[in-house]
């Protein structure tokens, strides 16, 4: 594990022993002589390494994933619980793999195979509450038995850190199930009941309240993984949101646009990308670090979570076809001759395009389609032109594949160790980013009447939408195939390397790019609201987003259930051989269930402490 001040944080699994001892008080496995064996005794641990390490370890169960203990639905991105869910992707590769997602895309949750991966995220969730804790409790100890070991700014530093690591991971529980149990470091009682959701907003904006006081603005050590002060007050923005709290979101989030460290990236492919250059630019607030090549032998410090979701077949990375763009996603892009979402202008017919949406067919879209989508025909960063033989099976999962996950050859990023290193990479996982929490501020703006803020923030989130669109991104000579199938199809990129161009640039023959700004301030909240809210789809697909923003909006049950039997022209039960199987989501599905097995743990008395949300 590496960290270097001028670099960002990495939070590599070398840590995870440092957080072992200062988690488990265990005095009855494998002990001898009062200490448990196969661990380090906790006092070795009171000094400034012991804590800092319990720190990056609490970072690292950002993603808990199969390489560090954790399991797929511990994925940072959140990909089977807000993507899968949603109307953005389907699971995807084939019905025999990974199947308990097949239920979970299908709202069968209550299920033992959904249950499987319900629990794998519950006890991620609770894998980094623990951590956090466990890093206050290290520092309680250090502050009173060593008191010279910390200077003030660190020891306010760590506090500031790892209050708001505990406020993420309930915030992800707040997320997935609405009530659940919230811990502190002083805790003792570790059978709780749910606490209602509005006492779990309450106690997360407590915690981010007193990070952001003990936090400083920038990075700590300059390492730019770590929260700073204006992490804290961003999320707190997000929390307020998510609360329906519109009025103090306002502030909050007007706070942060006014003078926080924040802006949007030059251009959208420097958004999701392997280039280090554009590692941890502006828009990042909170991010995943994948990290490659840095010493790990197995590659799980990479994009681990994301490694099912890339081609598969004769594709570079040749598996695995997971977390496929909808066919509604893939037409939710096309736009009409202003270069205005065609969803609003004609929302009777901009769904009902059944056809493989490739670089033949003849529509204007919005650029961002083809940095979100991988489709035939269509150059994939630099890995060629997008080939149906890259899909593992079309009749089940589509013929799309994501994108904003993969890196660019030229990057560099790709690991070189680990099973499958072709599927790994160091692409930083968004977590929260600016323009998303722009958007956030807009939908802001529109519930306080301010609809023309509303209506700038919009255009500003699409004139960097028309910067730049694909480009040819021909491969180097070791990919020779792919190199010599797109010299074929498209001559013009014989010596065009270049991943991004301007929109109208006329290597482009794969597409018509078009993506214009509302010519006029909305003439309606209504009407605004249906504007951000479409843009927050555009923008942020395929991002693990899309259905907690239906939830919070309170539109998901109408949405989804528009999704599965028709909206726009058509429906996924018609597209998708397994959907007309799929439950009808209902009121029910606006939380998930929390897994058995933790009800089952949670009895005192052989009563359970945890209830499960409502209708579960």
């Amino acid at each position: 594990m590496k960290i270097a001040s001028k670099h960002p944080l990495i939070v590599g699994t070398a840590s995870l022993i440092l957080a072992t001892v200062a988690m488990y008080g265990c005095q009855d496995f494998l002990e001898k002589a009062g200490q448990p064996q196969g661990t380090l005794n906790e006092q070795t641990l009171l000094n400034k390494a012991g804590v800092e390490g319990s720190l990056i370890a609490a970072y690292r169960a950002v993603e808990w994933n199969n390489g560090v203990g954790g399991a797929w639905g511990n994925a940072a991105s959140n990909w089977v619980w807000a993507s899968v869910t949603s109307d953005d992707a389907y699971k995807g590769s084939e019905a025999s793999d990974q199947p308990p997602i097949n239920d979970i895309e299908a709202y069968h949750w209550s299920t033992a195979d959904a249950e499987s991966y319900l629990n794998q995220k519950w006890r991620g969730t609770y894998e980094g509450v623990v951590r956090s804790n466990a890093t206050l409790r290290l520092l309680k100890q250090i502050q009173a038995k060593a008191p010279a070991e910390l200077s003030t700014a660190d020891a306010a530093g760590i506090e500031g850190e790892a209050l708001f690591l505990r406020a993420f991971y309930h915030f992800e529980g707040y997320r997935m199930w609405g009530s659940v149990p919230y811990y502190k470091e002083d805790d003792t009682d570790f059978k709780k009941a749910n606490d209602t959701p509005a006492d779990v907003i309450t106690k997360i904006l407590a915690d981010l309240d007193a990070a952001i006081a003990k936090l400083g603005p920038a990075p700590r050590n300059g390492q730019k993984g770590r929260a700073s002060q204006w992490t804290a007050k961003a999320y707190k923005g997000r929390v307020q949101m998510y609360a329906g709290q519109y009025a103090a979101a306002l502030i909050t989030l007007r706070d942060v646009q006014a003078n926080g460290p924040y802006g949007l990236e030059t251009s959208f492919d420097r958004v999701w990308t392997g280039f280090q250059s554009a590692a941890n630019g502006p828009e990042t607030i909170f991010a995943y670090q994948a990290s490659n090549n840095d010493g790990e032998p197995n590659g799980n410090d990479a994009n681990f979570g994301e490694r099912l979701n890339l081609p598969h077949g004769t594709s570079h990375s040749s598996c695995c076809g997971f977390h496929q763009p909808s066919q509604n996603l893939v037409n939710f892009y096309r736009v009409d001759a202003a270069g205005l979402p065609l969803s609003i202008s004609n929302p009777a017919n901009w769904n009902a395009s059944n056809a493989n949406f490739t670089a033949t067919t003849a529509v204007a879209v919005d650029p961002r389609l083809d940095w979100t989508v991988g489709r035939d025909g269509v150059p994939y960063k630099d890995w060629g032109a997008h080939s149906p033989a890259w899909i593992r099976a079309a009749s089940y999962g589509g013929t799309y594949s994501p994108k904003k996950n993969a890196h660019e050859i030229a990057s560099g990023a790709e690991s070189s160790v680990g099973w499958v290193p072709s599927q790994l990479n160091s692409v930083n996982i968004h977590l929260f980013r600016y323009a998303d929490l722009l958007l956030m501020l807009a939908e802001a703006e529109v519930e306080a009447g301010s609809l023309v803020n509303a209506w700038n923030i919009v255009n500003q989130i699409r004139t960097r939408a028309g910067v730049r669109a694909q480009g040819c991104g021909l491969p180097p000579s070791s990919e020779a195939a792919a190199r010599a199938a797109l010299v074929a199809a498209y001559p013009q990129c014989a010596s065009d390397t270049r991943i991004a161009v301007p929109i109208n640039d006329p290597s482009i023959t794969w597409a018509t790019y078009r993506v214009n700004p509302y010519p006029v301030p909305f003439a309606s909240q209504a009407a605004a609201r249906e504007a951000v809210r479409t843009e927050r789809r555009l923008e942020l697909a395929m991002e693990g987003q899309r259905f907690f923003d239906l939830k919070r909006y309170g539109t998901m049950v109408a949405d989804l259930n528009a999704y599965l039997k028709g909206v726009g022209g058509g429906n996924e039960r018609a597209r998708r051989p397994y959907l007309p199987a799929a439950e009808d989501p209902g009121a029910k599905h606006m939380n998930f269930p929390i897994p058995a097995i933790q009800i089952e743990l949670s009895k005192v008395g052989g009563a359970p402490r945890l209830k499960q949300p409502t209708g579960w």
